[in-house]
């Protein structure tokens, strides 16, 4: 278990579609939640550290209190709800620019755990918004490609400053 450096953008993997995991692959699972601790992050997607691979790391909880670690290798979603939300998200890629994203409210999602086991659940609220923006990253998205083009071009802007 290691911190590993954080792929910033616009490094171009963060613009890949990720391949599936035949299993868990519990270092760059290890790897995954120590360097989204030390980055004092809520989530971490492997292409954030430089592995193309459909995984991701979870935890909303543990700067309020206990720590409710969850991974998540190749979710699938399932289904989202019709009503929707905008909230300012932060992005461990996208240092200090914070941006409004608009999100479903909540998310059915099928994955792998940990533990190679099959899982399926309902996420909502401030849980589902992250587990939507550590998808993104599988798929090649990032927080700016939610951004209304003028927007997206103002922050981009203040970004390489």
């Amino acid at each position: 278990m290691s911190v590993q450096p954080l792929v910033l953008w616009p490094d171009p993997r963060l613009s890949q579609v990720c391949a599936p995991l035949e299993e868990p692959d519990r270092w760059l699972i290890a790897d995954l939640f120590a360097t989204m601790y030390a980055a004092k992050g809520r989530g971490l997607a492997a292409p954030q550290i430089g592995v193309a691979a459909r995984a991701f790391v979870v935890d909303v909880t543990w700067k309020e209190g206990a720590k409710t670690p969850r991974v998540f290798v190749n979710p699938v979603v399932q289904s989202t709800s019709d009503e929707a939300a905008v909230m300012e998200e932060q992005c461990l890629s996208i240092p200090d620019l914070p941006m409004p994203v608009t999100r479903p409210r909540s998310v059915v999602l099928a994955w792998i755990d940990g533990a190679g086991v099959a899982r399926s659940a309902t996420f909502e609220g401030i849980e589902a918004r992250c587990i939507l923006h550590e998808l993104d990253h599988l798929d090649g998205r990032v927080i700016l490609d939610h951004q209304a083009p003028d927007s997206r071009r103002e922050l981009e802007a203040a970004y390489a400053r």
